[in-house]
């Protein structure tokens, strides 16, 4: 069987050649919708978005009347990429390292493979963007994530950002991996934090070996100066409410910036994270109650979108992060408003991870990733029709339609 290129067109620089959408009904994100408008892309970019674009001569015209247009969406916390069979095949999964030394620095751009066969199967469903993110391991630092564009590029070409955050483990997690206590796995990341600190303000000894020894290696030391310098976020996987407030105030006891992943319990503090300006990025079909998360709910994007928290949906499934708008979906079915859960798979995670001035909504000067739509993106039954990613069409090649012509056509 013949396997579909990872990398084709998708991956060319954009001609100057004008793409116009036109007759389409626009969801900007960062601005009211616009019933019958016109979205122009030129050169990788958005050059204008509006009911009266004027299209210049020799632009490529789609006649999109009746579809919907937004932009990419972007799913958070999965290992596209840098994993291909999941736990069962040696040599295909690069997510986390057992190597305690060098867990923070541990990043996750050096192991992405644009050819990866997951990705064709991810865009053809509108997700332009991923948030890549090691995996959780035995350690509390779980290293730096990159956002990645799907386009089938290979790193460099495909970053966007990198690092985007660095990912520590509280709750549940941090406790099964630091002694087995929550307090331990504190303690743990607060001597780490104490040290490269420390190792900050004394570099020069530490290279003369005449500071004292630290309880992580000079790559993670380094790789933790970003963090404190507040370049980028720190990114806490935690459940249950009184962790996500232990992750509060450890971040306010290093003036870092935080965000709280899964945080299933996140409504029961929501007004404390509104408060604190705290970002959370959440997975909205998370109901099922465990010790780590009694307070499960579905109801928990509605609640913390309306007391304010900057939110952003994922699904944290990477063979599967296709079903990101099915999980959007769920959430305007409880409760949450339809316009915020679009923003929250667009415009919140651009701005969470620092790329809000390239993506995130139909803006002239952003990057050219959009997406046609057959009819609502939240609906089950609406297709990707048409995808961009800096105003180059993807392929809609994937390795299930391979195997789909490949069998259709057998007796």
């Amino acid at each position: 069987m013949a396997r579909p290129a990872g990398r084709s067109s998708a991956t060319a620089t954009a001609t100057a050649t004008a793409i116009a959408i036109e007759n389409a009904r626009i969801l900007p994100v960062s601005g009211p919708a616009i019933a019958r408008g016109t979205v122009l892309i030129r050169g990788g970019r958005i050059e204008a978005v509006g009911a009266n674009v004027a299209i210049p001569p020799g632009a490529r015209v789609i006649d999109a009347a009746g579809k919907t247009v937004t932009p990419g969406l972007i799913d958070s916390g999965v290992q596209t990429g840098i994993v291909e069979i999941p736990v069962s095949a040696d040599g295909t999964d690069d997510e986390s390292t057992t190597d305690a030394r060098v867990s923070a620095a541990f990043t996750v751009v050096d192991a992405f493979n644009g050819n990866s066969t997951v990705i064709p199967v991810t865009r053809v469903d509108g997700i332009t963007r991923v948030l890549v993110t090691p995996s959780a391991t035995g350690n509390v630092f779980l290293g730096q994530g990159a956002v990645m564009d799907l386009s089938g590029a290979q790193a460099p070409a495909a970053i966007t950002r990198a690092p985007a955050v660095m990912l520590a483990a509280l709750g549940e997690t941090g406790a099964g991996v630091a002694g087995g206590s929550r307090s331990t796995a504190i303690l743990r990341l607060r001597e780490i934090l104490e040290d490269a600190r420390d190792y900050a303000l004394n570099r020069a000894a530490f290279n003369a070996r005449n500071r004292r020894d630290y309880s992580r290696s000079r790559l993670d030391l380094e790789a933790l100066q970003p963090l404190l310098k507040r370049q980028v976020p720190l990114a806490v996987l935690a459940n249950r409410a009184s962790d996500l407030l232990a992750a509060i105030r450890l971040a306010d006891e290093f003036n870092l910036r935080l965000v709280l992943v899964g945080a299933a319990e996140g409504w029961m503090v929501a007004g404390e994270l509104a408060q604190a300006h705290v970002p959370v990025v959440v997975k909205p079909l998370t109901d099922i109650p465990s010790f780590d998360s009694l307070g499960a709910t579905l109801e928990n994007p509605a609640r913390l979108s309306r007391a304010g928290v900057p939110l952003a949906l994922a699904s944290f499934d990477t063979q599967n992060s296709r079903n990101l708008r099915q999980e959007a979906g769920n959430a305007i079915a409880n409760g949450m408003d339809r316009d915020a859960a679009l923003a929250a798979v667009t415009l919140g995670p651009a701005r969470i991870w620092g790329v809000a001035d390239r993506l995130g909504s139909l803006e002239p000067g952003k990057d050219g990733d959009v997406v046609i739509w057959s009819g609502d993106p939240f609906e089950l039954t609406t297709s990707a029709e048409t995808v961009f990613i800096k105003g180059v069409e993807m392929p809609k090649d994937t390795r299930q339609r391979a195997l789909l012509e490949r069998y259709r056509a057998r007796r």
